[in-house]
């Protein structure tokens, strides 16, 4: 299997194939919302906890409707108990 980094440039072309994909309008995915909420959680709590985190706070955003509001709202959750973590 290959291992391969995706160059940040990059991220708009994968991001444009998951919204073809999945039918998803340009807010539906935050790049740099996500991103900083990946930084957030891997510096406050461990760099593993990042993707999980990211996960988490999709599944709150979409069973609190699955707004850009919603998506903003469960991001800034996740960053706020990031940034107080303390293990």
């Amino acid at each position: 299997m290959s291992h391969r980094t995706l160059p940040p440039e990059a991220l708009d072309a994968w991001a444009d194939a998951l919204r073809e994909r999945f039918d998803l309008a340009q807010e539906d995915l935050p790049i740099a919302l996500i991103l900083d909420l990946a930084r957030d959680v891997a510096t406050g709590v461990a760099r593993p906890a990042a993707p999980f985190s990211a996960f988490a706070a999709g599944l709150v955003a979409g069973r609190a409707g699955g707004s850009p509001e919603d998506t903003r709202a469960a991001v800034a959750a996740v960053t706020a108990l990031a940034k107080g973590w303390e293990s």
